[in-house]
């Protein structure tokens, strides 16, 4: 008959197996921070503080804090099961987050917690740990905790989670290296946590009041991946899918088109998200983005639909359904939501594509005779000189018939020789960058040798002027000087 024989874990061994869960910086601050906002923190401020002989990273928040058995219990691992039914609001998942978080960045870990103005304090070092081979946990009294730096900053309630022996930070580099690794690390950190948060720190969390966070002092600012404020982003209805006695929310957005984001919008996205690689789903748990920039393998992922967007919300009570992951950084839709996604999908990634190639479909609109055409034949899209076009029309006419042979042969290899992947290259990288506009020219000069090309000495029309004009698009900021130029010369 078998027999019962308890086989705890090495805690030596576990440690370090813990320390590579695949967190980086950001998310394991990010894990720290849900807990801060669970409990009821609005204010979180994170120091990463290298001048000292110690090198050390502290969050702290003004929450409810924890009393001593409180504490205890948080520095545990495996503090609550993933099965037992949280609040609403809770952000927390395997209670493992605080310690192996904080393990994948240092090897000392130090919690000090105040409610109602009674400090506590433990602490887990990784190397005490390897020594013994036990999960030894050191409890700190009152001198322990006013010898740690940054404490006086908590309030009659909150906590100050700190990092010490940061050998993952630091990457064992020193001087303006380490400098710039820590730098180039915390710019990392505050565009993440401007993302993943960026309804908390906007207040549109109900039920909650809007948070701050800084690094370093500096404000946390929230990055909408949506950019609702701008009135050119299209929202589509909202789908409901209800599973139990949860629901799920599907919102759709389209993106506006580049041209109608102001030149300080531009840079904020820009410099923030690769709209190709940030299209698809973004999937919010109780408020907060877990994952994003994906379409589940239901569309691939393309330049005309970079522009998609679908927001799902949903609550913590379908953890189970949607397989979160240790780290919150994975999530993967139910059937029942992966199946009304797939029925949207179309609809959005179309009004993408529709948007996306909307400035290049009105520049064959917008003018009678347009100096580019696009055909679509022969199973295929392609771009040519427009042979009406009347500058062209009216060269024919000057040349003989060896010289309108050359003119056609030459219109033809420019037609031909256009470079596609090039200006698909620059204009999906840099939209705002490429300008076909001249870079220095007088504006009237040109105008008299447009008009004198037309019509050599004689009046012409004023608005069959006009539509050459704007077809060319030489004069695209200079319309106001056309304009003059016009009512002068053809009165």
């Amino acid at each position: 008959m078998a027999r019962d024989f308890t086989q705890p874990p090495s805690a030596a061994c576990l440690a370090a197996s813990m320390r590579d869960l695949g967190y980086s910086l950001e998310t394991a601050i990010a894990d720290l921070i849900d807990n801060s906002i669970s409990a009821n923190a609005d204010a979180i401020d994170i120091v990463c503080d290298v001048t000292d002989v110690q090198p050390l990273m502290v969050i702290l928040d003004n929450g409810s804090g924890m009393t001593g058995m409180e504490l205890l219990n948080a520095m545990r691992h495996g503090t609550v099961s993933p099965r037992q039914v949280r609040s609403p609001h809770d952000l927390g998942r395997f209670g493992l987050g605080l310690k192996t978080a904080s393990f994948s960045q240092c090897r000392s870990l130090t919690v000090i917690s105040k409610k109602g103005g009674v400090l506590c304090g433990a602490e887990w070092n990784l190397d005490r740990i390897d020594a013994v081979d036990e999960w030894i946990l050191s409890i700190l009294d009152e001198a322990d905790i006013q010898t740690l730096p940054y404490i006086d900053r908590l309030a009659d309630n909150g906590t100050a989670v700190i990092w010490r022996e940061l050998d993952r930070l630091l990457e064992d580099e020193m001087g303006s290296r380490r400098d710039e690794i820590i730098s180039e690390k915390l710019d990392v950190l505050d565009r993440h946590l401007a993302l993943v948060f960026h309804r908390f720190l906007a207040g549109e969390i109900k039920g909650r009041t809007k948070i701050s966070i800084t690094v370093n002092g500096h404000a946390v600012v929230a990055f909408d991946p949506f950019c609702r404020k701008n009135p050119a982003t299209q929202i589509l209805p909202e789908e409901i899918v209800r599973i139990s006695d949860a629901t799920v929310r599907l919102q759709p957005y389209i993106l506006p088109h580049h041209s109608r984001l102001t030149a300080s919008e531009y840079d904020f996205y820009q410099s923030r998200s690769d709209f190709i690689s940030n299209q698809g789903v973004y999937i919010y748990r109780n408020g907060r983005l877990m994952a994003w920039g994906d379409w589940f393998r239901l569309i691939p992922k393309g330049e005309a639909t970079k522009l998609a967007r679908v927001q799902i919300d949903f609550p913590n009570s379908l953890d189970e359904s949607w397989t979160i992951d240790i780290k919150k950084s994975r999530a993967k839709p139910p059937h029942l939501v992966r199946e009304r996604l797939r029925q949207i999908i179309s609809q959005v990634t179309g009004r993408s594509t529709t948007v996306h190639r909307g400035r290049g479909q009105r520049l064959f609109q917008e003018v009678a005779a347009p100096l580019w055409e696009r055909y679509s034949d022969h199973g295929g899209i392609r771009y040519s000189i427009n042979g009406s076009h009347p500058l062209i029309q009216c060269l024919v006419e000057r040349l003989d018939q060896s010289g309108e042979i050359n003119l056609n042969v030459l219109l033809a290899s420019i037609s031909a020789s256009l470079p596609v992947e090039m200006i698909y290259s620059d204009y999906s990288s840099h939209p705002l960058e490429v300008n076909q506009a001249p870079v220095e020219h007088d504006v009237i000069d040109r105008l008299c040798a447009l008009r004198a090309a037309l019509w050599g000495d004689a009046t012409g029309d004023a608005a069959a002027f006009r539509e050459v004009v704007r077809s060319t698009r030489l004069f695209e900021q200079d319309m106001d000087i056309v304009d003059r130029y016009i009512d002068q010369e053809f009165a």
